[in-house]
């Protein structure tokens, strides 16, 4: 089974200055210690790399990051689309992004839990296949 991670996740992690660096990191390291498969949303991989490329990220980092940690980029089909549809109809603050990582890692049965830290995800938590781990800052 795989492990999908937000983009707050990733990001956290690359940047020592977000509020949820800590926490990412460690959520990570623990993940790849249990060698676990690392799986993330197109959506995910096109918010960070342009975060690289508005400046706010080593755009070889990011990269590297994906290469080297990321197993699988989860496509967004009609199938994701129809459910992050649903979702975003159970939840109106939950916006489309997050609704379609929450929908591609739920649609992809290879994913048994996605980590994030968006509340309003969380908020959903009970409506996924996929079981979502939180994450907290600190």
């Amino acid at each position: 089974m795989a492990v999908a991670v937000d983009s707050n996740v990733v990001i956290g992690f690359l940047d020592r200055g977000d509020a949820f660096h800590a926490a990412a990191d460690a959520k990570i390291r623990v993940l790849l210690s249990e060698r676990e498969l690392l799986y993330a949303s197109g959506v995910t991989y096109a918010e960070v790399l342009t975060g690289a490329k508005l400046g706010h990220h080593d755009e070889s980092v990011v990269r590297g990051f994906f290469d080297q940690l990321i197993t699988r980029i989860l496509p967004v089909e009609v199938d994701v689309a129809e459910r992050a549809a649903e979702l975003r109809g159970q939840k109106k603050s939950l916006r489309m992004p997050d609704a379609l990582i929450l929908a591609g890692a739920e649609v992809s049965m290879d994913v048994d839990r996605i980590v994030c830290a968006d509340s309003v995800a969380l908020d959903l938590a009970g409506a996924l296949r996929c079981r979502v781990d939180p994450l907290r800052p600190g």
